[in-house]
């Protein structure tokens, strides 16, 4: 029975994180703290990880499908989320992460304010034009990305999301690229959570069929909704992350 649970909670997040771009951590992991499956932050880490790769798979085809797919943007990504991914880990333990994550928290407001108004990208964008995409720009983002994501748990696509609708690219890109760039990158977590012995696999197997399935419903639904909408809806996650990196910064 629990992992019928899990399967149709994993659809539920699939839908999610592929309706907004984002692994859908930010679910799964307090659902299996407070659900008592697991016994540590760290173990819950490690098993949704692989809900956010299946995330990144499965929202991927479902754009691809539907003819959205900036793998060229993904790839200039890519890298500066790999190193930055080495990067956060390296650092955890190594500094004092309390103010840092209350910068951070205070800085996701911005753009959390500003989808709530459901302005268009090009509002965004001084000159009212598409910015160049240099891949120096790229690498920053992706190390801002795969840091955040990997020193304090939340995901990449809360940073990427936003990055490229300032950049001014239109909002069902920026979701496609931000779900392909998990792919690698959410493969690789997956690797180093398994050789440490943080994944519980009878649980992540379930959860990531379900993300399977609710990761091809997303696609189809974005592509549905006024951009206006789905705007106001990634500002909710924005939010949330915001409020949970602005309570670890205060201590509480």
């Amino acid at each position: 029975m629990l992992y019928v649970l899990l399967a149709l909670a994993g659809v539920v997040i699939g839908l999610l994180g592929s309706l907004l771009g984002v692994g859908g951590g930010i679910f799964m992991v307090p659902l299996l703290l407070l659900g008592g499956l697991v016994g540590t932050a760290q173990e819950a880490t490690g098993t949704s990880i692989v809900g956010v790769m299946a995330t990144g798979i499965s929202g991927s085809i479902g754009y691809f499908l539907r003819r959205q797919n900036p793998w060229q943007i993904s790839l200039a990504l890519v890298p500066g989320a790999l190193g930055g991914s080495y990067l956060g880990a390296f650092l955890t333990g190594k500094i004092s992460s309390g103010a840092l994550a209350l910068a951070f928290g205070l800085f996701l407001l911005y753009p959390a304010i500003v989808l709530l108004l459901g302005k268009e990208p090009k509002e965004l964008v001084k000159a009212h034009e598409q910015r160049n995409f240099s891949l120096l720009l790229a690498l920053l983002v992706g190390v801002l990305a795969g840091t955040a994501n990997s020193l304090f748990g939340i995901g990449g696509g809360v940073i990427m999301v936003p990055a490229l609708l300032w950049l001014g690219y239109p909002m069902i890109q920026a979701v496609a690229a931000s779900l392909l760039v998990m792919i690698p990158t959410g493969a690789l977590s997956t690797a180093l959570h398994t050789l440490a012995g943080r994944t519980h696999w009878d649980l992540a197997i379930p959860l990531a069929a379900g993300i399977l399935l609710g990761g091809q419903i997303g696609p189809a639904v974005a592509v549905r909704l006024p951009q206006r909408t789905l705007r106001r809806l990634f500002s909710l996650v924005l939010f949330y992350s915001a409020a949970n990196m602005i309570r670890r910064g205060l201590g509480y």
